[in-house]
């Protein structure tokens, strides 16, 4: 999680690719934040140094920390389906 906003006490959570479409939609409705972009250096495979255009949820500590939560449980059961 990192703060974008020392005046609004905003924070970014990645959404590293992968994650189904129908999630970050059910996050973005369930939960008080917004979608926004995010260029990110990539770090892995043959991509190191690459920036790359992320998409991350954006919006107060306290409600990110419940949707990083909500999004591993339901990423898990999303594997655990396949």
């Amino acid at each position: 999680m990192e703060q974008v906003g020392k005046e609004e006490q905003q924070y970014d959570i990645l959404i590293l690719p992968g994650v189904p479409q129908k999630l970050i939609v059910d996050i973005s409705e369930k939960f008080d934040v917004s979608i926004v972009e995010r260029k990110e250096k990539i770090k892995f495979a043959n991509m190191d140094g690459d920036e790359r255009e992320l998409l991350a949820f954006r919006g107060k500590k306290e409600i990110l920390e419940q949707v990083e939560k909500y999004m591993i449980e339901q990423l898990n059961d999303f594997v655990r389906e396949k």
